[in-house]
């Protein structure tokens, strides 16, 4: 049995965000220190190192066929997304890993979740910029203005800090309204 509650896989991508994965990270993170429960863990398609938009390097954990059992993943944004969403080897990984885990998206991460046919017939949001990208997928119900949409297992957020905001709000239901409240205030992050 494993000694954690949820085991949160971030897929990263060249040009990723780094903001839209790394704030998720930062809000799971220090919500694991304070509560417990939480493994963190990062993966992309061959497992070799990534480079960020604003270049920063990341080599991940896990490739796709090695990646363990996850229960949240997380699809963050950038310009890398709207190549991601292209290419087959992550849209079946990003479908199969929906049909068995709950998912997430950050911004122009909701894209990848479009194409993989994950948000149709579902509400969704993302970036103010990526809203008439998002509304080619005709089945996705586009939501404007709002920091994220949770639909059942499925959830996306708008542009790089309302993945934080997202992250703050599953830490939530986690945890409680305190647990979330403790890690915002741990972050200096101004939470309502």
């Amino acid at each position: 049995m494993r000694a954690f509650v949820l085991r949160i896989g971030i897929l990263l991508f060249n040009e990723v965000e780094e903001l839209d994965f790394v704030g998720p990270l930062e809000v799971f993170g220090v919500a694991s220190i304070l509560k417990g429960g939480i493994e963190i863990v990062t993966l992309s398609k061959d497992g070799a190192q990534i480079r960020g938009r604003y270049g920063l390097r990341v080599q991940p954990d896990f490739s796709f066929d090695s990646c363990p059992q996850l229960d949240l993943m997380i699809v963050p944004g950038g310009r890398g997304a709207r190549e991601a969403r292209y290419d087959r080897e992550t849209i079946e990984f990003t479908k199969a890993q929906a049909a068995r885990a709950s998912i997430a998206s950050v911004c122009t991460g909701a894209l990848v979740l479009a194409e993989a046919g994950i948000l149709n017939g579902r509400r969704a949001t993302t970036h103010w910029a990526a809203v008439d990208m998002l509304r080619k997928y005709p089945k996705v119900q586009v939501v404007e203005e709002v920091r994220f949409v949770r639909e059942g297992n499925v959830a996306t957020s708008a542009g790089i800090s309302a993945g934080i905001d997202l992250a703050l709000e599953i830490v939530r239901e986690l945890h409680g309204e305190q647990a979330a409240s403790e890690v915002a205030k741990e972050m200096e992050y101004q939470h309502d």
